[in-house]
């Protein structure tokens, strides 16, 4: 009797915890405003503005929680994510924006609230394949400031942009 107890217990729990009403939060920004000073320089670092608004990324994201910080592997990308990453004691991972959402990104993402730096084409790109659906076009080449917030419930997902001055 002792084992189907625990037994009821075990699966009672594994079920309630394991619900498909789980929610999965991305929010998903183009880095900040780069060095601009060599064309030909492919991995600029962030210019002034820049690292201004890299530190005002981190405080608009001062209460939101974040589980995971992803970038891509560029200076510019990296310098935009590391301050939220820091304020929250994570490590800024990369991934690679030609295999974007994956089925190992959205496991190991599932259920948590990410923040995701990418580009000006990438970024809305990324959404879009969440999404599933084209909904945004490429960044123009000075908008530094949109974010994307991505939200998945059960089957439900839904997304929205916003400007943040």
């Amino acid at each position: 009797m002792k084992k189907f107890f625990l037994l009821f217990i075990f699966s009672f729990t594994l079920f309630f915890s394991c619900t498909p009403d789980e929610t999965t939060t991305y929010y998903l920004i183009r880095h900040s405003e780069k060095e601009r000073i060599n064309p030909r320089d492919r991995n600029p670092n962030l210019n002034i503005e820049g690292e201004k608004r890299a530190q005002n990324w981190s405080e608009y994201f001062k209460d939101i929680t974040i589980d995971a910080v992803y970038s891509t592997n560029y200076n510019r990308t990296i310098q935009t994510a590391t301050p939220t990453a820091l304020s929250k004691n994570l490590k800024v991972d990369t991934y690679d924006p030609s295999n974007m959402y994956d089925s190992v990104f959205q496991k190991n993402t599932k259920g948590k609230s990410i923040l995701i730096v990418g580009h000006s084409n990438t970024t809305p790109a990324f959404v879009n394949k969440i999404l599933g659906e084209n909904k945004y076009e490429s960044l123009s080449d000075d908008d530094n400031a949109t974010l994307f917030i991505v939200t998945i419930k059960g089957d439900d997902v839904t997304s929205e942009s916003k400007k943040v001055e």
